[in-house]
């Protein structure tokens, strides 16, 4: 057809036109031999020709129960549900993986070891291999996604020596899926190997996958050997779940647990006597099993499974339902790496102003940044279900907040069945503070909307759903607020929640202390942001031990309450009526001085300074140090050394007495001091005896046994050759230092020495292991009167001049307090007491012993003007002793001013 009579048609025509057209590509007038794929093409190509003829892309053409039905194209940033996008290197098989949602009729217990569960061995040989998927270990960074995964054949290597009539079929190529290897050493026994969180070679908890070809009755055993944990909750009677797709067709049976005979142990072949990290370590989990059915289908789990493709499906729900969609908007936040969308719903009612709308405060909530921790998501549903039903307290949230909720965090992980990490290899829950937008874009623009957020209105909370393999019940992680004005206010809402949900919620495994290694968490970036209530929320992967709740597993419904007491937890804690939370703070002050009491043994006023999240332990989190750092595709493209990714072993402290064994002894101590103590003269000759100092290089010989206490003119190359020091230095360093006046006090004619001759009025020798201090110019041994001489410095001497009568930062050292000059005093004279050293004084006055030179001690506290204590550290570069009337050890230390 000619071009030109097209373009004349109007737009009514042409679409007139191309739904007749599309009648025949509806599923009821199809022709039965055409594959849905063809229908596919054909029907984009159809789309094709609409916006050509049109000239617009704003028209989109759908099909509703086989009828062509025109649409506008939405927005960028709308919701879009497509198919899950996987890396290309991952084999992902066809099949639709579902399960039914069942409750227990009653709370399935704990399993109750017997201690006699002893390991069965494994038989002779290496076994053989029926399951090996090791697409994870083809690339060592991201590179690409698509949906469906690799294009190539799903087939797995399988080796079957054994009849297949008797051999289990083992498969975890699908959505969340995780395994990565299943060896048969017995005839019902199974060494399983679980595959780590891709591009990493960490975080091995989370297993999902599906058995076939089973016998009824027979006792199979399984054994998961690469597990990375010291700790737990399967040694505290946590039990694996299994799900039958026969018992779910037949009784209506879903999830349940399963299994006996259940032990955590570290593996044998590991050497317990080696003092290894906690994360080289490798730990197993064995427990046997009876299948209900032959020849059925069924699923091993860690936890009940929440998949990406779930989350869609909730959330075509809310969309579809015209009701809920009048205060519910679900949209696109952001692309994850693999191309995955990242949704935020906003729900609020809508207002009779745009005023009205921007006076309501926020709530922010979050759920599964780590994928493994499928429990997070069964809570942010309940928490959806309760804020989109039809209560009436549910229309009291909607009416007085506006919610941010971002359901899945990191769909990326949760497609590819990680545990704890993205793609980018590292653990976005460490990453809040990040600036690289195109490697964590999930929490970048996360933490970018609360920024935004809090600059438009007030947020009153924000709460990160997560899960707890170490710990039972369901508790929270605060920030400690040191503000007196809101004291103990971020204790109120996890109190409140532990009486709405008694036999589930445990406030006394609630933690508020802020450390170091978790300042990258989402709870305290968005505390850091001015969010005063920031708290994760942590559900085990166990049960309860609480009231009638104790020694029972939680169910997915279970899950789900705890959304519904989140809710109605809020509505108590922004109750205009503040009965319960004034209640709530009186407890909670009552609760921390018990505690206070019970730990100190003795009472404390929680109105002081006394910060109590020092009594608290660590959040006993999973520790992510060795996934924090740069994205594993940015290390690889920059090739930086291998090295840096070895994570550094933790130095062993030594306790005092194999500290005070690695010290020479008295006699070796005091043979050094005599030979540190020459005169002047005798200086003179060892100096003529020994290399000239100057430039010149000295060989590794003659170092040895010389040590060279430098001026602040030496130049750092001398200096990094020489890195020891040692006691008799120290010594003639403050003898020098004391007695020598010709720096302070200039001759006559004003002239200070300065070149040679001034290295070498500041310069000794002594025999003792190599040093290179940086010292200050010598002072005058009497300090009676404040001296403020400062004197020209040449600018030869090509280095910063230190202000007099302070010791350079690099040569801090733990100092005593002088005693006046006597006439004579022996070496074993005017002895001391300094924090439980025994500490001598020679002629001089100056300690030979009692104080460390190494750089660990330096001081950490600086002094106060009063009386010195025999436990104070001084800091010997801010203080100088004002040598006048002195009273032991009780002298008085003044700051010096610099001029």
């Amino acid at each position: 057809m000619p071009t030109e009579p097209q373009t004349k048609r109007t737009p009514g025509a042409v679409i007139r036109s191309l739904r007749k057209t599309c009648k025949t590509l509806g599923p009821d007038e199809s022709n039965s031999e055409q594959t849905e794929d063809e229908l596919a093409e054909r029907r984009q190509s159809v789309c094709m020709n609409l916006s050509q003829t049109l000239r617009t892309t704003q028209l989109l053409l759908n099909f509703h129960g086989g009828q062509p039905v025109f649409i506008l194209r939405p927005p960028s940033d709308l919701v879009n549900f497509l198919r899950p996008r996987w890396p290309v290197e991952c084999e992902v098989i066809s099949d639709s993986i579902q399960h039914i949602e069942w409750e227990p009729p009653e709370p399935e217990p704990f399993h109750k070891p017997s201690h006699k569960e002893s390991l069965i061995p494994a038989e002779d040989g290496p076994g053989n291999v029926v399951y090996c998927s090791d697409f994870a270990t083809k690339h060592l960074y991201f590179t690409c996604s698509r949906v469906g995964g690799s294009r190539g054949s799903t087939s797995c290597a399988k080796f079957l020596d054994t009849p297949p009539d008797i051999t289990l079929e083992f498969e975890s190529r699908f959505e969340s899926g995780n395994l990565q290897k299943a060896v048969q050493v017995g005839a019902f026994d199974y060494e399983l190997t679980l595959r780590t969180d891709m591009y990493t070679e960490k975080h091995t908890q989370w297993f999902y996958f599906r058995l076939r070809n089973m016998k009824a009755k027979m006792i199979y055993r399984f054994t998961i050997t690469n597990l990375m944990k010291a700790s737990s909750l399967y040694s505290l009677g946590m039990r694996p779940l299994l799900y039958s797709e026969r018992a779910a067709k037949e009784n209506g049976v879903g999830w349940h647990r399963a299994g006996s005979n259940i032990r955590y142990y570290q593996n044998c072949s590991e050497d317990t006597n080696e003092n290894n990290d906690d994360g080289d370590r490798l730990y197993s989990l064995t427990w046997t099993l009876r299948f209900p059915y032959d020849s059925d289908t069924c699923y091993l789990a860690h936890c009940y499974p929440y998949t990406y493709s779930r989350l869609q499906y909730y959330l075509k729900q809310i969309t579809s339902n015209p009701a809920v969609a009048s205060y519910c908007e679900v949209r696109t936040l952001c692309q994850s790496l693999a191309g995955n969308a990242v949704y935020v719903i906003t729900i609020t009612s809508r207002g009779t102003s745009q005023e009205e709308v921007r006076n309501k405060k926020a709530v922010v909530v979050t759920a599964r940044v780590h994928p493994g921790e499928t429990n997070g998501s069964w809570m942010m549903e309940g928490f959806l279900d309760f804020l989109l039903g039809d209560s009436d307290d549910a229309q009291v949230l909607r009416d007085n907040f506006v919610f941010k909720v971002v359901p899945m965090l990191n769909p990326d992980g949760v497609v590819v069945g990680n545990y704890r990490c993205s793609l980018a290899g590292r653990d976005l829950n460490r990453n809040y503070k990040t600036l690289l937008k195109d490697s964590f874009p999930c929490v970048w623009h996360t933490r970018n909307m609360v920024e935004r957020l809090v600059a438009e209105t007030e947020v009153v909370l924000y709460c990160d759903f997560h899960g707890h393999n170490r710990k039972n019940n369901v508790f929270m992680y605060g920030c400690d607020s040191h503000s007196k004005l809101f004291k103990f206010q971020e204790r109120v809402f996890p109190l409140m929640m532990s009486k709405n949900a008694r036999n589930k919620f445990s406030y006394k495994s609630c933690r508020f202390k802020v450390q170091k290694s978790k300042e990258g968490t989402g709870r305290i970036v968005m505390w850091r942001l001015g969010i005063k209530n920031s708290y994760t929320l942590e559900a085990t992967f166990g049960g309860s031990t609480l009231d009638d709740r104790k020694g029972t597993h939680f169910t997915t419904g279970d899950l789900k309450s705890m959304g519904f007491y989140f809710c109605d937890t809020l509505l108590d804690f922004c109750d205009p009526d503040q009965t319960k939370v004034n209640h709530c703070l009186a407890e909670v002050s009552t609760l921390l001085k018990t505690e206070i009491r019970k730990k100190m043994s003795k009472t404390l006023d929680t109105d002081s300074s006394f910060s109590v999240s020092d009594l608290e332990t660590s959040t006993s989190g999973s520790n992510s140090s060795d996934s924090d750092g740069l994205p594993v595709h940015l290390l690889h493209q920059q090739r930086i050394p291998e090295k840096t990714h070895f994570k550094k072993k933790k130095k062993k402290l030594k306790s005092r007495t194999e500290r005070d064994r690695l010290q020479p002894s008295r006699e070796r101590t005091s043979s050094r001091t005599k030979e540190s103590c020459l005169s002047p003269e005798n200086m003179d000759e060892v100096r003529s005896q020994e290399s000239p100092v100057g430039g010149q290089k000295r060989g590794k010989n003659d170092l040895k046994g010389t040590c060279v206490v430098s001026s602040p003119t030496s130049h750092p190359e001398e200096e990094d050759s020489q890195d020891n020091n040692c006691i008799p230095c120290m010594h003639h360093k403050l003898k020098h230092l004391y007695e020598s006046t010709q720096y302070m006090k200039p001759p006559s004619g004003g002239a200070v020495p300065s070149g040679d001759k001034a290295v070498r009025n500041r310069e000794v020798r002594c025999s003792c292991p190599p040093l290179s201090l940086k010292v200050p110019p010598p002072c005058s041994p009497v300090l009676m009167q404040p001296l403020h001489y400062t004197p020209p410095l040449s600018s030869q001497q090509g280095s910063t001049f230190l202000a007099p009568y302070r010791f350079p930062p690099s040569g801090f050292i733990r100092m005593a307090t002088p005693i006046p000059p006597t006439s004579s005093v022996s070496t074993s004279s005017n002895c001391h007491v300094f924090k439980d050293k025994h500490v001598q004084w020679v002629s001089g006055n100056f300690p030979t012993k009692g104080f460390s030179t190494s750089v660990t001690d330096i001081t950490r506290a600086r002094r106060r003007e009063g009386t010195l204590k025999d436990s104070s550290e001084v800091d010997a570069s801010s203080f100088t002793p004002l040598m006048g009337k002195t009273k032991g050890l009780s002298q008085r230390w003044h700051p010096l001013e610099r001029k």
